[in-house]
């Protein structure tokens, strides 16, 4: 059984980083899966912020997050991390890692198999 479990969560000034790691462990090759990051905002739905390919060569973001957020992955540690620069109060919210065996990384929810218990992100003003 796949599980992925999220760090590096925590409480940063705004203007400030973070980079959160998301490692993979149980069932199945990591390679063989693709990558995504989601986020929920207190009061909001979880939306996709940013993906990555199997061999971590395609990548997809969010508009929200474009040219801040880098996610990447290490096939050898099985982890993906993202990495998120100039932090604004509005990122605050819970990151939440997602696999998909399929190899999908895009926004849809439905794709992905397994989820992370999630880290929070509180960006202060």
């Amino acid at each position: 059984q796949v599980q992925l479990k999220e760090s590096g969560g925590g409480l940063v000034q705004a203007g400030g980083s973070l980079r959160l790691s998301c490692i993979f462990s149980g069932g199945g090759a990591f390679s063989n899966h693709g990558v995504g990051w989601f986020r929920q905002a207190p009061g909001k739905s979880r939306e996709f912020i940013a993906g990555i390919s199997r061999n971590g060569e395609t990548t997809s973001y969010a508009i929200s997050v474009k040219g801040r957020f880098t996610v990447t992955r290490d096939i050898v540690k099985s982890t993906a991390d993202l990495q998120m620069n100039n932090l604004n109060v509005e990122d605050t919210a819970i990151y939440y890692c997602a696999a998909d065996a399929d190899g999908g990384f895009g926004g849809l929810e439905a794709l992905y198999e397994y989820w992370g218990q999630g880290t929070e992100v509180t960006v202060s003003s």
